[in-house]
């Protein structure tokens, strides 16, 4: 695949795939939430009985990596999950830019309100995953993105084919 290929939309997925990965995110991404959550109760459970072990030379590091590690290994939305609006709207140009746009300017606004009122702006990350822009591609993103005041973040590398991230142009004084 040419680099060039991978910023455009990705080739729509065929309804006979569609209907399966729907319900199979309808029946396994409450379980896998669920689980989520007990992880994130025993990680919890151990960092309290953990304070005591803190004495330990070198535990609290050790700790604070393996929660680093576990939550960018791991997805609240795993990519292979199909929503009700991806399988109506596969295919259609329109309802993802759509989606694209309201969450840029969902950003944008929020930049502008912290800008106007003198304070710090929102923390990111300003990440557009590839559900939100599967029919338009990633090049629309930085496309509207830069209409906007975005560019693409030079810090945290955009895979075209699963996330664009995005950093605020600084203002003019």
């Amino acid at each position: 695949m040419d680099r060039d290929d991978a910023w455009g939309p990705p080739p729509s997925r065929s309804r006979a795939l569609l209907v399966p990965l729907f319900l199979l995110t309808v029946v396994v991404l409450p379980v896998w939430w669920v689980l989520l959550l007990a992880v994130f109760l025993v990680f919890l459970a151990f960092a309290i009985v953990g304070e005591v072990l803190s004495l330990v030379p070198g535990f609290e590091r050790g700790f604070l990596q393996l929660i680093d590690s576990f939550g960018g290994r791991v997805e609240i939305w795993p990519r292979w999950c199909v929503t009700l609006p991806e399988l109506l709207h596969e295919g259609d140009a329109g309802f993802y830019q759509a989606r694209v746009d309201k969450r840029l300017a969902g950003w944008t606004r929020k930049e502008e309100a912290a800008q106007a009122a003198r304070k710090a702006p929102p923390p990111g990350p300003y990440d557009v995953p590839l559900r939100d822009f599967r029919g338009v591609g990633a090049g629309y993103v930085v496309q509207a993105a830069r209409g906007l005041g975005w560019e693409l973040s030079h810090d945290r590398h955009s895979d075209p084919e699963r996330v664009v991230r995005l950093r605020r142009l600084p203002v003019a004084a």
